[in-house]
């Protein structure tokens, strides 16, 4: 497995910069393949100033009938993951306004799922053992759609940056998403590769390097 030097070591990479509160703020990605996952491994980075008892959508994937994949910051401070039904809670120390970077690896053969935040896991929980993410979906930041690529409730969205979104369809050892949070980056995320990826911001959303 080959490294690149991350971006935020000195090169130009790209931000996603969404300002305000809205219900029509949100930037749409485009995967190198479709997501018919039994596995994966997905990654990103964000600073926000949100504070409070309101919940934050961090990704978002909708095909026309389901919630396929989200992760949340929630009210009380927790981390979650969502696929197709309930979610899989995670207790974390609390994110600051600086950049944070977090990981989430699930797999569907036994169902483990493990949240990394800044290099560090949590205990594993057995999640949706058995479940597969269908293909057929969006992908979007800044939002979450309660259909699809609509229905958004302001008080929802993300406010602040995020960048550095990448996913494998499998899951990568913990060795190599501590890299990941150091500021080495893989140059072979399958799925979503956040140097590659097109991006189409809407609204307010600014996308800046």
């Amino acid at each position: 497995m080959r490294f690149l030097v991350n971006p935020c070591g000195g090169a130009t990479f790209t931000v996603m910069r969404l300002d305000k509160e809205t219900a029509n703020s949100f930037v749409e990605l485009f995967p190198a393949k479709e997501l018919s996952l039994n596995a994966f491994t997905l990654c990103l980075r964000f600073a926000t100033e949100l504070k409070g008892k309101r919940e934050v959508i961090l990704f978002a994937y909708r095909t026309r009938d389901f919630d396929e994949l989200n992760v949340w910051r929630e009210k009380d401070g927790r981390l979650s993951l969502y696929l197709s039904g309930p979610g899989a809670l995670f207790e974390v120390p609390e994110l600051g306004p600086l950049a944070n970077h977090v990981c989430l690896t699930w797999e569907s053969l036994t169902g483990r799922t493990t949240m990394y935040v800044n290099g560090r896991s949590s205990a594993s929980q057995i999640f949706q053992r058995g479940h597969r993410v269908r293909p057929g979906g969006k992908i979007i930041l800044g939002q979450d759609p309660d259909n699809f690529l609509g229905d958004f409730q302001a008080e929802q969205s993300f406010v602040g940056e995020i960048f550095g979104v990448n996913m494998w369809d499998y899951v990568l050892p913990s060795v190599a998403i501590q890299l990941l949070s150091t500021g080495e980056d893989f140059s072979d995320a399958n799925v979503l590769d956040w140097a590659t990826v097109t991006l189409m911001p809407t609204g307010s959303a600014v996308e800046y390097k």
